[in-house]
């Protein structure tokens, strides 16, 4: 990875390139013992990544998604690595759920070190193509849960006082200014984490977001056109269906065929994680992480 500079909450962003020479490489190692962490949307892709990660550096993860088998799956693996694992199915636009994500975790321990606000939906379509129902869905998944999600978090961390860190995924759509109604959604992930930034800055909580670009995940499920050319490159015949998703084979094998184009889930795992091991001295307000090369899709 390149790393870039640091600043405090007034700071600039720190960009990472991932470089396929170095998958190989050793992840970033942090001890997480004795803390606990939310993840959302950490049934697929990046949100799973990041819960197998954080909880097999010994902390206690609880995982939120909407489907429970992979969550199962990933919280054996946190327990076989040394960690825990609590598997929530639920829906984040109910803002109840998030709430009640973060009355767990400190039901359980009795604190909230990490909460990653991590589930999204996206449907790429145009605007003048797009529906409704689309709109709403992306709004209140990746807008409105994430403020739920945040302010939820704050005001647990703020009542035991022990540091805390905030994660929002964004997108290097929100980079953009003609990235869709997505891209929308990711635009008001990034003025709502900054907004918050300021707000804490007297609170010993740090708050950033991770910007992925195009990853190898289930997110386009909904734009069976965005998949099309990952199943094309993985060389597995597979029919695409709308709302479905791609088996986790077809992913690693198109991603593994179009390394120099689509990231993978670890990768952004391993932004979080470097996030989580920078001193409380330090403050990383925001990381793009993008293939070395643009994919047309």
């Amino acid at each position: 990875m390149q790393f870039g500079g640091t600043a405090n909450k007034r700071g600039r962003a720190l960009g990472l390139t991932a470089h396929p020479e170095m998958e190989a490489s050793v992840p970033v190692q942090v001890d997480l013992s004795g803390q606990t962490a939310v993840v959302t949307g950490a049934s697929s892709g990046i949100g799973r990544a990041i819960a197998e990660r954080i909880g097999a550096s010994g902390a206690h993860v609880l995982l939120s998604g909407r489907t429970e088998s992979p969550m199962r799956e990933s919280a054996a693996k946190i327990v076989a690595a040394g960690g825990r694992a609590t598997v929530d199915v639920g829906d984040v636009r109910d803002p109840d759920t998030v709430r009640s994500l973060v009355i767990r975790a400190m039901e359980a321990d009795g604190r909230l070190d990490i909460f990653v606000n991590n589930a999204g939906y996206s449907v790429f379509a145009s605007v003048l193509d797009g529906d409704v129902e689309s709109w709403r869905a992306m709004w209140e998944t990746n807008v409105l849960a994430l403020l739920v999600g945040c302010q939820a978090a704050v005001k647990a961390m703020r009542t035991t006082g022990n540091p805390g860190h905030i994660i929002n995924t964004s997108s290097v759509a929100a980079l953009s200014p003609d990235s869709g109604v997505y891209g929308a959604t990711k635009h008001a992930v990034n003025v709502i984490t900054n907004t918050l930034r300021a707000e804490l800055d007297n609170d010993p909580i740090q708050i950033s977001s991770v910007m992925p670009g195009l990853v190898a995940t289930n997110l386009g499920r909904e734009s069976p056109e965005i998949l099309l050319g990952i199943v094309a490159m993985s060389g597995i015949e597979h029919e695409i269906v709308k709302g479905e998703r791609l088996p986790d084979e077809v992913l690693e094998q198109g991603r593994a065929v179009l390394s120099d184009f689509i990231i993978k889930p670890d990768d952004i795992a391993d932004a979080v994680m470097y996030l989580l091991s920078v001193p409380s001295s330090v403050d990383v307000t925001d990381i793009v992480v993008r293939p070395n090369k643009y994919f047309a899709l």
